[in-house]
């Protein structure tokens, strides 16, 4: 009897060690998945959305998660008030100014896809890689600046683009626009008046500051073809500008 009795517990032993494994085996497994999306740094964001906005290219809405109200752009499709979506981070941009919608964001985000119950984007608009490669034209301002000493015009960088790529160059221009702290860095637009269409704006990332409107030269190496992610790249960009004292 008394054999029988420990030969009983052992096998419930066994038994439940048995199911103990089962249970653990998934979150075991689950562990590095977890780990890895966590290591990634994107953060999934679900909200209800408030107000849908129509433009040409993009679609902008006013969403909710929580207590918390932003405005994203994806690329243009139907969408209704109401409706609940998931999107990953996007691409930060402030004071952003929308010709189509005459109206300026203070922030919004620039969003790749969205998950829910969203059609899909029409065939007919341009992807949200394309779309985001067509950033913002800035308009052309009619403000004649002298190119720094031993620096050379925008018009010049453009129409020079390959002999000047991965080299370091001084550009003397007027602060036309800026975007500060993002991804790191402030974004800011230079015109000199030269160029033509599409070669008179050039875009500088530093970590210096600067105010619209300011006189200002900036030395940074020329980037062609730079790909920033979310689908937001530039044919043309000074990257790592210092602000030079005149």
């Amino acid at each position: 009897m008394k054999l029988t009795l420990t030969a009983i517990t052992v096998l419930t032993m066994l038994v439940l060690f048995s199911c103990r494994q089962k249970e653990e085996t998934p979150q075991q497994q689950a562990q590095p998945q977890q780990q890895a999306e966590a290591g990634a740094g994107v953060s999934v964001h679900t909200a209800v959305v408030q107000e849908v906005l129509q433009a040409t290219a993009y679609t902008y809405l006013n969403v909710k998660e929580n207590d918390t109200n932003v405005w994203i752009a994806v690329t243009k499709r139907e969408i209704q008030p109401g409706a609940t979506i998931s999107f990953a981070d996007g691409l930060e941009m402030s004071n952003f100014q929308s010709k189509d919608l005459q109206r300026t964001f203070e922030k919004v985000y620039f969003v790749d896809q969205v998950a829910g119950d969203v059609p899909p984007a029409s065939a007919a608009q341009p992807s949200a890689g394309t779309a985001h490669r067509m950033k913002p034209e800035m308009e052309k301002q009619a403000i004649p600046v002298e190119p720094a000493k031993g620096g050379i015009s925008i018009a010049e960088l453009f129409a020079k683009r390959d002999s000047y790529a991965a080299r370091t160059v001084l550009i003397r221009g007027q602060v036309t626009k800026i975007n500060r702290a993002i991804m790191g860095r402030n974004w800011i637009h230079l015109q000199d008046g030269t160029g033509d269409s599409g070669s008179y704006d050039l875009t500088v990332t530093t970590n210096d500051d600067a105010s619209v409107g300011d006189i200002a030269a900036f030395e940074g190496t020329i980037t062609l073809n730079k790909d920033f992610g979310s689908g937001y790249s530039y044919e043309l960009i000074m990257e790592d500008a210092k602000k030079k004292a005149e």
